[in-house]
């Protein structure tokens, strides 16, 4: 069975090449796509990520203007000929999708799909994301499928390419968080170890004030006020460490309050002035309040741990049906073209991917010297 021409393959190692290259994970999904409807020469290209609510975590499309692409809406639900591909986990070679039987009709400004090459793409037993091309350009008696055993296969290179982008994607999440949960209970020592200095510091107040009180009561009386003074910040450090340390009590209070909250305790607990600002915003869909806030957690963390800034503003303000966060600091900042390299370190690879895994996106703006500005625009449901 022939392979098609040596160019196809030059074609293929190019786009493997540009994969190894990217760091991340959305540029590696987009190269891959761009790919598959170059290689396949079809009109369509896209992959799909689904995510645990019937959606998709990330939906990638090449072939689709960016004016079409908003006039199509909202992005697809896990339904019709897509869900049968993650659930089967087969390949799907169709001569006109919009007559197969699963097929269930799509938004008015969608293009016309006629026919269709769809694989899964998998992690072991696992599905975790599908590849798909339709329209093939090249003439096709009626109903035929232009796509060919050969473009099966060759889709199955990129699938597995794709597999392996994803999987990285999701070991490098997980490391981060790991080392999230690392911090946290670095943070735990460290405050236990503060709150237990206070604690010794007020016992030994409190003895010094218990001697005096007889022989020089008015010494005694500034050690008393030494003693509810040191209290105090034992009590402010407690609250911090439980407030750091607890999960973000987002399905109870909702994103502006925890929101609020976080940068109360991180007003308390830096040198820097920490604030937050909120206009009109309604409640957004669970996934995206988490997106939201985890984004507003790392953009915080850059401004205070790597930038040092004096002054950090939180805003999030409604935008339509979603919202908008800016964090904005007076910091060191740096030089976003340089930002693959500082991508990782600064955590904007995962910020990026959480903004798009909700439809929504992420804009970085900074100089050396000027501080930052994280913008995080997201949809509403």
């Amino acid at each position: 069975m022939s392979h098609g021409p040596p160019t196809g393959l030059a074609a293929v190692s190019s786009a493997l090449l540009a994969m190894s290259r990217h760091l991340e994970v959305r540029d590696v999904l987009k190269t891959i796509v761009a790919s598959a409807r170059e290689l396949l020469d079809a009109q369509y290209a896209a992959l799909g990520v689904p995510d645990d609510h019937g959606g998709f975590a990330q939906f990638v499309v090449d072939g689709v203007s960016e004016a079409q692409w908003k006039a199509i809406g909202p992005l697809p639900r896990q339904h019709g000929v897509l869900a049968a591909m993650l659930r089967d986990a087969k390949p799907q070679r169709l001569a006109d999708v919009r007559s197969d039987p699963r097929f269930e009709g799509w938004p008015s400004a969608h293009p016309d799909l006629v026919d269709f090459l769809g694989l899964p793409v998998r992690d072991g037993d696992e599905v975790i994301g599908a590849l798909f091309l339709a329209n093939k350009n090249c003439p096709k008696p009626e109903g035929t499928c232009g796509f060919t055993q050969d473009d099966e296969e060759l889709l199955g290179i990129l699938a597995q390419h794709a597999a392996i982008a994803l999987t990285n994607a999701r070991l490098y999440e997980r490391s981060r968080e790991l080392t999230i949960a690392e911090e946290r209970s670095r943070l735990a020592h460290e405050l236990h170890d503060a709150v237990s200095q206070k604690l010794f510091s007020l016992r030994l107040t409190a003895q010094a004030a218990a001697r005096l009180v007889d022989r020089d009561p008015t010494r005694a009386k500034g050690e008393l006020q030494q003693v509810a003074a040191l209290a105090a910040e034992a009590a402010d450090e407690l609250r911090a460490a439980v407030v750091e340390l607890r999960p973000a009590a987002l399905d109870e209070d909702g994103l502006v309050a925890t929101l609020r909250t976080q940068v109360q305790v991180l007003d308390r607990a830096h040198s820097a002035r920490v604030t937050f600002t909120g206009h009109g915003v309604r409640a957004l869909p669970a996934a995206q309040e988490e997106a939201v806030l985890r984004v507003a957690q790392e953009a915080l963390h850059n401004a205070l741990r790597h930038a040092e800034a004096d002054r950090v503003d939180v805003t999030l303000d409604r935008r339509g049906t979603g919202a908008v966060l800016r964090v904005t600091d007076d910091g060191s900042g740096f030089d976003p073209r340089t930002v693959r390299r500082a991508g990782r370190h600064l955590g904007l690879v995962s910020m990026r991917d959480r903004a798009s895994g909700v439809g929504g996106r992420l804009s970085v703006e900074s100089e050396p010297g000027k501080g930052t500005t994280i913008e995080m625009e997201v949809p509403g449901g």
